[in-house]
């Protein structure tokens, strides 16, 4: 089967893990979702136990489960064309992204033990993971309620210019509000502050060095630190549309 080898991969650090768990889960929630239909006549109930796999380049695959005794990496829910039979389909797909999520953490963290991953480096990988919805939340349309890995503000597409600054200048411009104002804005302000708070680098997945250079991708709009993608606060300011180093790679390879 191919791509379902851990022996296939050269991930080392909790980044490279996290890409790996990024791709597969992209690859599943293809089938789940824009290629639902391929995916549901697979899983015909008449067939032998099938799995399904998602793969590091972001493809899926609905196979049998590898024969060899114990697997090379975990195996995904077994039977999951069995459970179709009989059920509702939406209750179906969703079932089949609960076991989903359960695999792709097992995954990962199944790689951070062979690579030997200390507690920083294994709470680094499920920050990251943990930072993205679910592929529950996004086959049962919860997603949407959360913040879709934006701007750690929230702040909407207009708002974007605003993702040259620093976070040190953003916390200092917050703190010139008057005791009055801060009652008006209440729960909102200390929202948007929460969310700086949780957000991470898309690079090195930590939010530590809250008060340095952030920037924000226009692309994808994920926050990395200034110094892990290698743009300063002069540079950013000549920058129309910034994009980072996965976007760009990803216009590369296109």
């Amino acid at each position: 089967m191919e791509g379902g080898s851990g022996a296939a991969y050269a991930a080392r650090t909790a980044e490279e893990v996290f890409r790996d768990y990024r791709g597969r889960r992209a690859g599943m929630i293809k089938a789940l979702t824009t290629d639902v239909d391929k995916f549901f006549k697979l899983c015909d109930p008449e067939k032998e136990n099938l799995c399904l796999y998602g793969y590091p380049n972001e493809t899926w695959e609905v196979t049998l489960p590898a024969e060899e005794v114990p697997p090379e990496i975990p195996e995904p829910a077994l039977g999951i064309n069995f459970a179709r039979d009989g059920m509702n389909e939406k209750d179906w797909l969703a079932l089949v992204a609960v076991h989903s999520d359960s695999w792709l953490l097992s995954v990962s963290f199944y790689f951070g033990a062979r690579f030997g991953f200390d507690k920083d480096a294994r709470r680094r990988l499920f920050s990251m993971i943990n930072n993205m919805p679910t592929i529950f939340e996004v086959v049962t349309g919860n997603a949407k309620k959360q913040t879709k890995e934006k701007t750690p503000n929230s702040s909407s597409k207009s708002n974007k210019p605003s993702s040259k600054l620093s976070r040190a200048e953003s916390r200092s411009k917050a703190k010139v509000s008057t005791p009055k104002d801060e009652e008006e804005s209440g729960d909102d302000d200390r929202d948007e502050e929460e969310e700086r708070d949780n957000t991470l680098c898309g690079t090195c997945g930590t939010n530590n060095g809250k008060d340095e250079f952030w920037i924000c991708c226009d692309n994808c709009e994920k926050w990395y630190h200034g110094k892990c993608v290698k743009i300063t606060p002069a540079r950013a300011e000549h920058i129309k549309q910034y994009k980072c180093p996965d976007c760009s790679n990803k216009r590369a390879r296109a």
